[in-house]
């Protein structure tokens, strides 16, 4: 999986298909430093990548800081969009690359909270429900921190974003067929680790 070019000398934004594409003319602008565009930009697209990288990385705190590097890296990587998907797309397929090292902080924090036994606070409807959600989702959680990095981003974006194969093909720059082999891969393994923990 490439990560973000960081020479941003190297990258030109493409010519817009057409003076009406306003995510293109807003790439332009980006691409040519302009704070405010970048912002618009942010405040257009920051929740829906933030949810994404939420359920990639199963923490909040460490979801943020990766959507602020999507955003940081856009000025340089705008050149990459084509325009043959949503700029959401374009921004999502870049927090899936930029991701292994967040990936690596959340499961790293997750551990040490299991060690201190430390719960998040929840305010439950029924006590017994939002404890066996809690439950549920921690199960989930130390699930998918035992599989690397391509198998997690694979089931993150197939089965919890709902995306097709062909989809996250192109969002990734790998075969069909690889997306659908990491993501077999993925449930096969969860299914091990979920089915043996109790």
């Amino acid at each position: 999986m490439p990560d973000a070019p960081r020479d941003s000398a190297a990258l030109r934004v493409a010519p817009p298909a057409s003076t009406s594409d306003p995510e293109r003319r807003a790439l332009l602008r980006v691409a040519a430093g302009e704070l405010d565009a970048l912002g618009g930009l942010y405040d257009e697209h920051h929740e829906g990548v933030r949810a994404f990288a939420v359920r990639l990385v199963g923490d909040a705190s460490v979801a943020e800081d990766l959507v602020h590097d999507v955003f940081l890296a856009l000025p340089s990587a705008a050149g990459r969009f084509r325009g043959d998907s949503s700029l959401r797309t374009f921004l999502i397929a870049m927090a899936a690359n930029l991701s292994r090292n967040h990936v690596r902080a959340a499961a790293r924090r997750r551990a040490l909270a299991a060690r201190a036994a430390v719960e998040p606070v929840e305010q439950p409807t029924r006590p017994d429900e939002a404890w066996e959600r809690r439950q549920l989702a921690a199960r989930l959680q130390r699930a998918l921190d035992e599989l690397s990095l391509d198998h997690r981003i694979a089931f993150t974006l197939c089965e919890i974003e709902e995306r097709s194969s062909p989809e996250v093909a192109r969002m990734l720059g790998v075969p069909e067929a690889t997306v659908r082999t990491r993501l077999f891969h993925a449930k096969r393994r969860l299914r091990e680790l979920l089915g043996g923990e109790r």
